[in-house]
């Protein structure tokens, strides 16, 4: 099922449009990878040690994943405006609380708010390009906004450590709350029209808690026992009440026309590996150059290259997606995201900059390219009505992907090193190409 061609077609203003959701995405995102930085700081400042420290990047990602469903069912029945406000207040809000946390538990809690915040971003940015545009500029305004988004979110790392050493970590905490200066650029872009219909809120709640169990599963390698007990049993009771409560209300908060579309979930099972690999990396290579004796502003400089390649693909994406079709260009993300990874084996192997630095590189292409792609395919394989959920759950486990490349990460490379680690997730995007296979066979027929 196709999507009907959005009815405001405005290629005037898409640059401007795309760009500016792009740095508000990547301000989202600036709030793990410049917070990454902070941790050695932040643990003795407050009583923690290193791994209890790492739990704010944790959470944060957890809130993240697990609430973006939820904005992206609610931009359906109310419009974008609303929700995303309400995600700008709460992420500037915890912000501001992690900057002055008096204690480690408050500083925690404050994350779990910012990134619940957070959350709106990425799946709105989306909705609102793919309600907008169509065609062509659609292409190019996909692919502006993941590229200034990870360009941004490259930068988190220098930003963060520049910061940190002018004015501590607590500042790098309220770095997301310039966030709220882009809303006055894009008020009238922000669509209020919805469906309408109420919010089917047993839904909601029971998908956020399948959801929190799968990620903490995923993160509990490097979380321990409880987290995965936590995550097994969430998980467990969490499924069957999901099923039931979609048979019960199919035109629910989880409608049965997307999870029952196979393009769409297998499209998203596909993607979700790019950001694995591209999370891998952002952990990886700082942990590999702090060890070899970097410092943290000369980690994030080391990060620029990727930073300024994320801004040069967009010009490579729309043409891409328009030229070969957006399952093609996911499957093409999936191959530079596995040779990025071979690559990154090689350079923390040998610990080598020049070599770490090239399969970072490689990675923001994958994720310039394969973010886009997957919210072309979702857009165009569902009803505008369910646009907003569809590109939520789409976006849910695509994060849940930068989950898994964090958990591997962190849960293997202490045992057996980082370049095992590494190679192990070298394998994943080319079992997402497996999966999607279906859908390139589809896109041939069609062609």
């Amino acid at each position: 099922m196709r999507a009907e061609t959005p009815a405001a077609d405005v290629p005037d203003d898409s640059r401007r449009i795309s760009m500016l959701l792009g740095l508000l995405f990547g301000l989202a995102g600036m709030g793990s990878s410049s917070a990454a930085v902070t941790l050695p700081l932040l643990g003795p400042d407050l009583g923690v040690d290193a791994g209890l420290a790492a739990w704010i990047i944790s959470l944060y990602v957890l809130m993240l994943a697990v609430t973006t469903a939820l904005y992206g069912r609610i931009s359906d029945l109310v419009g974008v405006r609303a929700p995303l406000l309400a995600g700008l207040v709460l992420m500037s809000v915890g912000a501001l609380v992690a900057a002055v946390a008096p204690t480690f538990e408050v500083l925690l809690g404050a994350r779990v708010l910012q990134g619940a915040g957070a959350a709106a971003v990425p799946t709105l940015g989306v909705a609102v390009l793919s309600a907008r545009y169509s065609g062509a500029v659609r292409g190019l305004a996909f692919g502006r906004l993941a590229g200034v988004a990870a360009a941004v979110s490259c930068l988190g790392p220098l930003v963060g450590g520049v910061v940190e050493a002018s004015f501590g970590w607590r500042a790098v905490m309220a770095l997301p709350i310039l966030g709220a200066l882009v809303v006055p650029f894009l008020w009238r872009a922000l669509s209020t029209e919805g469906s309408g219909a109420r919010l089917d809120v047993v839904g909601a709640v029971l998908v956020a808690l399948t959801a929190a169990g799968m990620v903490l599963l995923v993160q509990s390698p490097s979380g321990g026992l409880v987290v995965a007990v936590v995550g097994a049993a969430l998980l467990v009771l969490g499924v069957p009440a999901v099923r039931a409560t979609v048979r019960r209300r199919p035109d629910g908060f989880l409608p049965v026309e997307v999870i029952r579309n196979a393009t769409v979930v297998r499209s998203a099972f596909a993607a979700s590996a790019v950001p694995a690999s591209w999370f891998a990396m952002l952990i990886a290579l700082p942990a590999v150059l702090l060890s070899d004796g970097w410092e943290a502003w000369q980690v994030g400089l080391a990060m620029v290259p990727s930073a300024v390649v994320a801004l040069v693909v967009p010009q490579v994406t729309g043409p891409t997606l328009i030229r070969i079709g957006p399952g093609r260009a996911l499957a093409v993300a999936g191959v530079v995201a596995s040779v990025a990874l071979l690559v990154a084996t090689l350079g923390a192997w040998l610990t080598s900059a020049p070599i770490l630095v090239v399969g970072i590189v490689l990675v923001t292409f994958a994720f310039g390219l394969g973010q886009p792609a997957l919210s072309a395919v979702v857009g165009d394989a569902v009803d505008p009505e369910v646009r907003g959920v569809a590109l939520g759950v789409s976006t849910l486990l695509f994060l849940i992907g930068g989950s898994i490349g964090s958990a591997v990460v962190a849960g293997i490379s202490g045992p057996l090193g980082m370049p095992s680690a590494l190679l192990v997730l070298a394998v994943l995007p080319l079992l997402g190409l497996l999966v999607l296979a279906p859908t390139l066979r589809g896109e041939s027929a069609t062609a």
